[in-house]
């Protein structure tokens, strides 16, 4: 069955897209921005993951509100990352080399990546709270296969 969100027929629909049964074998290439870049692994997560999981309209209200807290805290690592070189460049920049502010910008990208972490475990964990069992069966697809990046 066809999962495109504005097909009406659920059987084939004739844009070439295969039967929901055969989700694993085969990939739905018609989505738009399709360029998978940028923090979360594709460019527009929302989009992307309402028409590849089925979302229906509570589901894309909360997966939109985990995605804003994780770009949240991915901009704030970038942010520390900035602070981490600036940190790196003052420890090169003197007649000898400064420890201790390379020692804080060890420290600093460390807590930053601790804490990312634990928002990408925890943004997961409440998409999974969020999904059906077909809808995490799909998930999880996606993410095994790198067509969505955490």
């Amino acid at each position: 069955m066809c999962s495109h969100p504005h097909h009406a027929s659920r059987l084939r629909c004739g844009c070439g897209a295969p039967a929901e049964r055969d989700f694993h074998r085969f990939e739905h290439h018609h989505y738009p921005g399709e360029s998978f870049t940028g923090g979360f692994g594709v460019r527009r997560p929302l989009r992307f993951l309402a028409w590849k999981l089925g979302l229906d309209e509570p589901q894309v209200t909360e997966l939109a509100a985990v995605l804003n807290e994780l770009k949240t805290e991915r901009a704030q690592a970038a942010v520390d990352d900035r602070r981490a070189l600036a940190l790196l460049a003052d420890a090169a920049q003197g007649e000898t080399f400064g420890d201790e502010p390379a020692v804080e910008a060890a420290r600093l990208r460390i807590q930053s990546a601790e804490r990312l972490q634990r928002k990408i475990v925890d943004s997961l964990r409440r998409i999974h709270a969020l999904l059906g069992a077909e809808q995490r069966a799909r998930l999880a697809y996606l993410l095994r296969t790198g067509a969505l990046v955490m």
